[in-house]
């Protein structure tokens, strides 16, 4: 019997009438297998899963391979390509001026540690709502592969010369700072990036995501601490990750005191699995420790680190008022003539 029209069956859709298609972006031009292009493919099922609106999300970005990466996923959201190192200053503004909006800004090490180390610095202490996602390689793929700042002590370039500096570890720095949830992931691992990228959307306050992302094109060889050889089999994972939207009634069978439970803003709840250890993320020392211990044992951790739910965020310490400023009458955003005269005043 032939298939009507009427027969054929009706498209997925999320909680809100989305299809896929919806949060997706422009064809990549990045390196085939650049591990980049499974980020993205993460942030697309998370932002359809969790049935966020494409139009009310804004994308950041800076220069590099990186920051090329947000044409490729949500092409109806609004979309800021900053200079170099230059992005959390441009997100905030943003999102200061408008409230409504949901940040995330997509980065790599260069622009994150390097150049950008300064506005890295003053976002995370901010605790500005936003996702900042490090695509972290550990090493500059626009410029020929050279070392970045994040690039592990004694890996070696493919030409043979070996880094004899130090990593800076993003994910300590932003704890220290003030950023209220911090987690580390690799862009092979689908199940746990896909779990913490949509705890991370239910968060209000700066999620600092740092994911280990293979350049298969220059740093993806032999003697690589960033290639997806090393990265396997060096892997710590601190627990097994899996969130829980609040929109969804899940049941999740596990045994008593094998689970810590985080609240989100939201209702929903981050469910972290244990493997190993008791962790706590809510120990800002614990976390700063076994980080600490991880390099020290030459282990890629992965995991969330640290959660603080609680802490208010940068817009709510301001005060800043929930409709766009843009939009807010010339009686409100300028100040009267009796203002203006007794600053004056008060200069004298």
């Amino acid at each position: 019997m032939a298939t009507t029209p009427t027969d054929a069956p009706k498209p997925k859709v999320n909680r809100i009438g989305l299809q896929v298609i919806d949060y997706r972006g422009g064809k990549t031009t990045l390196c085939a297998g650049c591990g980049h292009n499974a980020i993205s493919e993460r942030i697309i099922d998370a932002m359809y899963e969790m049935g966020i609106k494409p139009e009310g999300v804004a994308k950041f970005s800076g220069i590099g391979c990186s920051s090329k990466t947000p044409a490729y996923f949500m092409n109806r959201s609004h979309s800021f390509n900053s200079v170099h190192g230059r992005m959390p200053s441009v997100a905030t503004g943003a999102l200061m001026a408008n409230k409504r909006l949901l940040g995330i800004g997509v980065t790599g090490d260069g622009d994150t540690v390097s150049i950008g180390a300064g506005q890295f610095v003053h976002l995370m202490r901010r605790n500005l709502p936003i996702i900042y996602v490090i695509e972290d390689n550990g090493c500059y793929g626009l410029t020929k592969g050279q070392f970045s700042a994040t690039a592990d002590l004694g890996s070696t370039l493919k030409s043979g010369v070996i880094n004899d500096l130090p990593p800076v570890d993003t994910c300590m720095l932003a704890i220290q700072l003030g950023a209220t949830m911090v987690g580390r992931s690799f862009s092979g691992d689908k199940k746990q990036l896909h779990a913490m990228l949509k705890a991370a959307l239910a968060h209000k306050g700066t999620v600092m995501l740092d994911v280990i992302s293979p350049c298969v094109t220059f740093n993806d060889h032999e003697g690589s601490t960033k290639s997806y050889k090393y990265v396997l089999e060096h892997e710590e994972r601190l627990h097994e990750v899996d969130f829980v939207p609040s929109f969804e009634n899940i049941s999740v069978e596990y045994d008593p005191g094998t689970a810590f439970d985080v609240t989100m803003h939201d209702g929903s709840r981050l469910r972290l699995r244990k493997l190993e250890e008791d962790y706590n993320p809510t120990d800002k020392i614990q976390a700063m420790t076994r980080l600490m211990e991880a390099h020290v044992n030459g282990e890629v951790l992965t995991g969330v680190f640290y959660i603080n739910s609680k802490a208010p965020n940068f817009l709510d310490m301001l005060n800043i008022t929930d409709q766009p400023l843009a939009t807010l009458p010339e009686s409100v955003v300028r100040p009267s003539r009796e203002v203006l005269e007794k600053c004056m005043e008060e200069l004298r």
